[in-house]
């Protein structure tokens, strides 16, 4: 059995240990399913790609067609990847970059709802995007990708020379 793939940028801002918190900007999902649901209900905005497309470069286009914006220049840091509940393979880059949420112009999808009835309605793919702190952002993100915002903290406090767990 293949897993789909899917790629994605998380955008954040503030420098850490010595300057502003660090905050992620994360989407909370879209469509009906989602709609009264806040806690794991937020995601790394990504999508799915094909063999012919570098995951990276999916990372970015894919950015670009959930937030209906550009993602910032600059050179992405490497989260790795993880695999979701339902096998769904995500690898995640991190890049440092502002971004105004009201700005968001999401893409859509269509399915069928409600569920049975034959009509078909579109929705956004995520239906807003929020900064957070790390503590907050671990609680609203989605279980499994928990581990970026971890691989991302350790990447920024290495960098501030504070080393693994801020030592």
């Amino acid at each position: 059995m293949t897993h789909k793939h899917s790629a994605g940028l998380l955008l954040y801002r503030g420098a850490g240990p010595a300057g502003p918190a660090v905050e992620v900007l994360l989407a909370h999902m879209g469509g009906p399913f989602w709609a009264r649901k806040d806690e794991g209900a937020w995601t790394v905005p990504k999508g799915e790609y094909e063999e012919d497309e570098t995951p990276e470069a999916a990372a970015r286009r894919e950015f670009q067609e959930e937030l209906g914006v550009p993602p910032p220049g600059g050179e992405p840091i490497p989260l790795g990847s993880v695999t979701q509940t339902g096998g769904k393979v995500v690898i995640a880059w991190a890049l440092r970059g502002e971004l105004d949420p009201a700005e968001i112009t999401p893409g859509t999808f269509a399915m069928e709802w409600p569920k049975g009835s034959g009509r078909m309605r579109e929705f956004p793919e995520i239906d807003r995007v929020a900064w957070f702190g790390l503590d907050e952002a671990r609680r609203k993100i989605v279980t499994r990708q928990r581990i970026f915002l971890d691989r991302l903290e350790e990447l920024l406090q290495e960098a501030a020379g504070a080393g693994p767990g801020g030592e």
